[in-house]
């Protein structure tokens, strides 16, 4: 618990609030006004009380003093690490101590990215990063409460206006303008819904001719000048895909033709019999959609696949399973406008049955009329 006691000294009086934190130190601050000392000492009491105290040494430790030590024990992928590095790296308070931060400062720090004409959700991630940084140092005691909630951020244009889908035509056009040896990326992208990391991944033996099934087991990627790197697919999602008939052909003719590279059977042939570099795969995809006359990017063809397997009536989990998303509410984030909603359903429904009235109507009349 925590004491009050008033105390003379040259300067005046003033109401010193002691209290022990929670590892048995005593701590000490001093107040002009008794009523501000009692307005302390209650908070001091409740922090103790429900977990939430944060001792004046913790709070001076900087945000990137804290991240430093902290992030060395995070399981993240390469990626995931570069964007909590760039918080670091560009926030305006990174080296303040974290008892300091407000979110003004936040709001600081989110407008200038908006004034350097930052796209929305570059913003949001990087929003949500500081965010879970700073939730890790309120979960060390070393913060009361997060300064970046409920900080807002440019408003992001709806899903049906930022997601671009491209036609069949532009799909067809891309596999007609591919050259023969690159064709499977743009078909298993498009087919499949593979990213293109997991393309570039794909072995011969992931590929079940008899069982018509692609397994995704890996990924390749290559972050900033880090050696290439084959790992798990994003998310943990390995999965087993269905694939068509049309599909298995296309490997089918590149596996007889182009044939598979290296030891392990790589379908994107790159150097010392290893898969293709990344940025290799991204030169020669920009070269065909170029050459196709269009600017759709590669992760659209995942948007095409999906948006055709929800047109045909797939449910959420089967969508969610086929693209490898961590959870169904992933799927639904991104792709909810393209499914039919209850208004559509309700208005196909109830035109259902003014079809079966009216037909039966006229069947009635035209039975009257040949009687």
């Amino acid at each position: 618990m925590a004491s009050i006691d008033r105390r003379s000294l040259k300067s005046g009086v003033t109401w010193r609030v002691r209290w022990r934190d929670e590892d048995g130190k005593q701590n000490a601050k001093h107040f002009p006004r008794k009523v501000d000392a009692q307005r302390f000492k209650t908070s001091v009491e409740t922090d103790l009380h429900t977990g939430r105290y944060v001792s004046p040494a913790a709070g001076q430790v900087t945000f990137r003093a804290f991240y430093e030590q902290w992030s060395q024990h995070q399981l993240w992928e390469t990626g995931t690490r570069e964007g909590f590095d760039l918080v670091v790296k560009q926030a305006g308070f990174t080296d303040m101590p974290l008892g300091k931060i407000k979110r003004s400062h936040v709001e600081v720090w989110v407008k200038a990215m908006d004034t350097r004409k930052f796209a929305p959700q570059t913003i949001r991630n990087r929003l949500g990063w500081a965010g879970t940084i700073f939730r890790a140092a309120i979960a060390d005691q070393h913060l009361a409460v997060d300064p970046s909630a409920g900080v807002r951020t440019p408003r992001l244009a709806p899903k049906s206006e930022r997601m671009t889908i491209p036609t069949a035509d532009e799909v067809r056009t891309l596999l007609e303008h591919s050259p023969a040896w690159f064709k499977p990326m743009i078909a298993l992208g498009a087919f499949a819904g593979l990213r293109i990391g997991e393309v570039n991944g794909l072995q011969g033996s992931d590929v079940d001719f008899l069982r018509r099934t692609i397994k995704v087991n890996r990924q390749v990627q290559r972050r900033s000048n880090l050696p290439l790197e084959i790992r798990a697919p994003k998310y943990q999602s390995f999965r087993t895909i269905s694939a068509p008939a049309g599909l298995l052909e296309i490997l089918s003719q590149h596996m007889e033709q182009v044939g598979l590279y290296g030891d392990d059977g790589w379908f994107m042939p790159g150097r010392d019999g290893g898969p293709a570099w990344p940025r290799s795969v991204d030169y020669h995809w920009t070269r065909t959609r170029e050459a196709a006359g269009l600017a759709t990017k590669f992760h659209s063809l995942r948007h095409f696949y999906a948006s055709g397997l929800i047109a045909a009536g797939c449910d959420v989990v089967t969508v969610q399973h086929a693209l490898g998303h961590k959870s169904a509410s992933v799927t639904l984030n991104v792709y909810s406008h393209l499914w039919e909603t209850s208004e559509d359903t309700t208005r196909a429904a109830a035109q259902g049955l003014m079809d079966a009235v009216l037909s039966s109507g006229e069947d009635s009349l035209r039975t009257q009329g040949t009687s």
